[in-house]
């Protein structure tokens, strides 16, 4: 991902349009793919998006220090994850009931957020569980990968 689109407000906007169309198919389920349907993936990832801009903006710049994850260096080099072997933090769980309703308001927020964290400080950061703390440009690159990732899975449960 060019450093441009990192810091870039409409990094995510072709991924939104998935989403907002993958929405159509929100209870669309193969279980050879994955153990959730549609509208779970895409609770997920729009709760995920909102949740680490709102970290990014509760933290404090002055305390962010540097670290070095090998875990999050490879995968971000490989610029995807392994299918299936990461928990999902239960902050970022969707609920029993996804109502499609909450999935349009959440992308309208995901893009507020997104629009948010653009002006706050580079040091500003959150603990991921699996990479340890990760400053703004990470984070962004992080939700870029997660992202395309459960919309790789969404694309697959959906092919008939």
């Amino acid at each position: 991902m060019a450093k441009s689109e990192l810091n870039s407000t409409s990094f995510l906007n072709k991924e939104f349009s998935q989403i907002e169309a993958y929405i159509l198919q929100r209870d669309s389920f193969n279980p050879k793919v994955s153990k959730v349907d549609v509208a779970w993936h895409l609770d997920h990832m729009l709760k995920t998006i909102n949740v680490i801009c709102k970290s990014l903006e509760a933290s404090n710049p002055a305390a962010f220090k540097p670290n070095f994850s090998l875990t999050r260096t490879l995968i971000y080099a490989w610029g995807d994850f392994p299918r299936g072997v990461a928990k999902s933090p239960r902050v970022v769980l969707p609920p029993d009931n996804i109502l499609t309703e909450d999935l349009y308001i959440q992308i309208e927020m995901a893009k507020e957020n997104l629009q948010k964290i653009q002006d706050l400080d580079s040091k500003v950061h959150f603990e991921h569980p699996y990479f340890s703390v990760i400053n703004k440009r990470q984070s962004i690159k992080f939700l870029k990968i997660h992202t395309r990732h459960h919309l790789k899975i969404v694309a697959d449960i959906v092919k008939k």
